[in-house]
């Protein structure tokens, strides 16, 4: 077990490392696994994307879907570069632009993506908000989501991975416009009350989970809601990381909401192990790994400042 242990702390030091320095180059790593039946599954259904595409190619709906599909599959590249030759027949289309700025987020290529998820805030303002299918639909087969919501969710999520509070902020509260359902309001009330705690608005935050009550129907978010039943202590913090067991997106939520739980309570020395916990696992595209990746890398660069790293030696790191 202190093996392991020890491995998976190296690893992640390396990973973090790279992180920092810009030596990762996402748009070359693998896709998180999934089972061959899964990824059997959405193959089909990305040809069927590329043969409605095929048979009538000026339509916005067939780019759309081709580009999701290829993202489902982790072919990330290949689906901006569907977004973007949409953009070029539908310069008008807020969804090119909402697709794209959140596959932008995937490799963290965040000024882009901001870029791009306010230049579709631009274009749906003033206008009425509309269903977003869902590409992998859950239990209950019924949309969550919406196009303004998805845009403003992802533009507050891409402000505060790169720490730029404020704007994060403002975006949440325009998402939580348009939060109408259960679970879009618990997604967007987590974010929205981690971002005030990172600000140190704890009045503000608290103010926040009131419409936060137990019973709520939640269809697909419930990791999310779960956070927030536990910051306004309804559910013990041992629930949730025991639903956290496994290496999923899913867990990762869970596991970047009780970690930064800890951070912003003064625990740090708690938070660390379990970011490092969630980098090491394989989910790299979820947002709790991708949020965690930051809030490392934030750490890694506050101390380079204290004690900077000399570039002669980057290709040795024991040394440095």
């Amino acid at each position: 077990m202190r093996i392991r242990t020890f491995i998976i702390t190296i690893l992640c030091g390396i990973l973090l490392f790279a992180t920092a320095h810009g030596q990762i180059d996402y748009t070359k790593r693998s896709p998180p696994p999934v089972s061959a039946e899964a990824k059997l599954e959405m193959e089909k259904k990305l040809l069927q994307a590329q043969v409605e595409y095929e048979m009538n190619p000026i339509r916005a709906d067939g780019i759309i879907w081709v580009g999701r599909r290829l993202a489902y599959l982790g072919r990330f590249t290949e689906s901006i570069d569907t977004y973007t030759e949409g953009i070029k027949q539908f310069p008008r289309d807020a969804r090119f632009y909402r697709h794209r700025g959140h596959r932008r987020i995937t490799l963290r290529q965040f000024k882009l993506a901001i870029a791009d998820l306010k230049k579709a805030a631009q274009l749906v303002k003033g206008k009425p908000d509309e269903i977003e299918p869902d590409g992998q639909p859950n239990a209950r087969n019924i949309p969550t989501s919406t196009l303004q919501f998805n845009i403003w969710y992802h533009l507050g999520l891409a402000y505060y991975l790169t720490r730029q509070n404020q704007k994060a902020l403002d975006a949440y509260r325009e998402c939580l416009k348009v939060s109408s359902s259960p679970d879009r309001l618990v997604s967007t009330t987590h974010w929205l009350y981690m971002t005030l705690r990172r600000m140190n608005r704890d009045g503000d935050a608290a103010k926040a989970l009131e419409p936060i009550t137990e019973g709520m129907d939640v269809i697909e978010n419930t990791s999310y809601y779960h956070l927030l039943l536990m910051y306004k202590g309804i559910l013990p913090v041992e629930r949730l990381l025991d639903e956290a067991k496994g290496d999923s997106a899913a867990s990762h939520s869970v596991l970047y909401g009780v970690g930064n739980w800890h951070d912003y309570n003064g625990r740090r020395e708690l938070a660390l192990p379990i970011f490092r916990k969630i980098v090491s696992g394989t989910q790299w595209t979820s947002f709790g790994y991708i949020a965690a990746e930051a809030d490392l890398k934030d750490s890694l660069d506050r101390i380079d400042k204290i004690h900077p790293v000399n570039p002669a030696n980057l290709e040795n790191p024991v040394q440095t």
